[in-house]
């Protein structure tokens, strides 16, 4: 219902980036940390709600706070400081990654860590701790912050360094403790904007597993697809793309590749046909017929032109395929589409991973992409990393499927849990807050539920990701000291 104390001006319907999920809300963008402070004393005071938005691109509800106030910060885009030669860069949370990397690559520098497209803003990414395909060897964005600083809903203005007590905290919280209004990055020199890539195929899970984490320990990026169609002996076949940096005599011409120009991703394909348009020509291919031609060329074309190949491709190009054609996403209809993504410890990843995947058979929804990553554990608080891999799955969402989507996430969910396995916050729209409480575990409830109370004691940072997932355990674990 539309709140009295709002101004009907700021109602606007706000959606999650897979476009399965909306919900009103008054939309306030500010401009600076002062216009922040405002807004939370006024929810306080007003028992409102706040929800926290960056760019937009979760998957889930975490940006969404139906019938109260979302927080867009994309305006807070201020570049407030860059050492060419430290590397070291401060931004306020709604610069994107795009404009991060654009800014620093001339100088010689690149994000450490970067997901899988180039739209999101620090704040947000960070707010998720996001990790990248160099997880295990670079770890997760926070861990090349240097210093930040956040309002605190109890009024407090804060400045962090990694040796803070409260840094791991809020860092990986999902902007439910406080809101970053400066984040201060370390870069990764580089020499080149290219990176030498390897690609080979794989013909089953075990070998995907098996040659993931060996290329870890030579190639700085590993990371791979996954054919979701394929079943039997061929199972979790897929390719596998490995990368490197190149070192500073391997680019005969850095000057040029080291260019934004160089490293924009074209509008067309071929010259001719424009990207912005392509999603409505992949959109008939969107059912499982289409799936299964799609993923059985792919993987030919895989296992055949582009086995044990070896090339250069700008950095952009390798790590944002996300945004090689513009609103994929909207390929999917009207549902739109939901994202599920696990993160199993190695030694039970090929067995969990395998029931994962007959699960979606069984259930007749075999994913519409596939991705597995190469993991290492963190010390955030509500961290999803672990010792092992990552498997995304995306699945196309329809009226007639919803419930059955969460039927099968509730199944696999339960695989995940019996091999020791967690979740990933900025990509869920299905968990339960029964499954997500056992995946933390009791002492991890138990030191957020406090700092929640301690930060935040009348719960004003609440997006329905909250109300979904902490809301429903907190009467159990709320007792206790920070």
């Amino acid at each position: 219902m539309p709140s009295p104390l709002l101004p009907p001006s700021r109602l606007r319907r706000v959606e999650n980036f897979g476009h399965s999920i909306s919900a009103p809300a008054y939309v306030f963008r500010p401009t600076h940390a002062e216009q922040i402070a405002e807004l939370l004393t006024f929810a306080q005071e007003r028992g409102l709600r706040v929800g926290l938005r960056g760019a937009g691109r979760s998957y889930g509800d975490a940006h969404l706070a139906a019938g109260n106030i979302v927080l867009d910060l994309s305006r807070m885009n201020r570049i407030l400081d860059w050492n060419p030669d430290s590397g070291e860069i401060t931004v306020e949370p709604g610069v994107t990654i795009e404009r991060l990397w654009q800014y620093v690559l001339e100088d010689g520098w690149w994000p450490a860590v970067v997901p899988g497209t180039m739209k999101p803003t620090i704040g947000g990414v960070l707010a998720a701790n996001v990790h990248g395909k160099n997880n295990w060897r670079e770890g997760v964005i926070g861990d090349h912050v240097t210093r930040l600083k956040a309002l605190l809903p109890n009024g407090a203005e804060i400045a962090l360094t990694p040796e803070d007590d409260l840094f791991p905290a809020l860092v990986s919280s999902m902007g439910t403790l406080g809101v970053f209004t400066q984040i201060t990055l370390r870069m990764r020199r580089v020499h080149s904007g290219d990176l030498l890539v390897r690609a080979w195929a794989v013909p089953n899970l075990k070998q995907m597993l098996a040659d993931l984490d060996a290329a870890k320990d030579e190639w700085e990026y590993v990371v791979a697809w996954l054919d979701g169609t394929a079943r039997g002996k061929s199972l979790g076949r897929g390719q596998i793309h490995t990368a490197r940096y190149l070192t500073p005599d391997e680019d005969p011409h850095p000057a040029r590749t080291l260019r934004v120009e160089y490293q924009t991703l074209p509008d067309n394909f071929f010259g001719l046909f424009p990207k912005s348009i392509f999603w409505k020509f992949m959109r008939p291919f969107m059912h499982k017929p289409g799936l299964w031609l799609i993923d059985g060329a792919k993987y030919l074309g895989a296992a055949t032109v582009g086995n044990n190949k070896t090339f250069r491709q700008s950095h952009a190009a390798f790590n944002f395929l996300l945004d090689y054609i513009p609103h994929w996403e909207l390929a999917y209809g009207r549902g739109g589409l939901v994202q599920y993504q696990c993160f199993i410890p190695l030694e039970n990843a090929e067995a969990a991973f395998t029931e994962i995947l007959e699960t979606t058979h069984r259930f007749g929804m075999p994913t519409y992409l596939g991705v597995v990553k190469r993991h290492r554990p963190d010390r955030y608080l509500l961290s999803h990393a672990v010792n092992g891999y990552s498997l995304a799955m995306d699945f196309k969402v329809t009226r007639r499927n919803r419930e059955r989507i969460q039927k099968m996430v509730l199944a696999l969910d339960r695989i995940v849990l019996e091999a020791k396995g967690r979740f990933y916050l900025a990509k869920d729209a299905t968990l339960t807050a029964e499954h997500w409480g056992a995946s933390l575990g009791e002492e991890t409830l138990r030191r957020y539920f406090a700092l929640k109370k301690q930060l935040d004691p009348n719960e004003v940072l609440q997006t329905d990701q909250y109300r979904r997932l902490f809301a429903p355990l907190k009467a159990r674990y709320a007792s206790g000291h920070a």
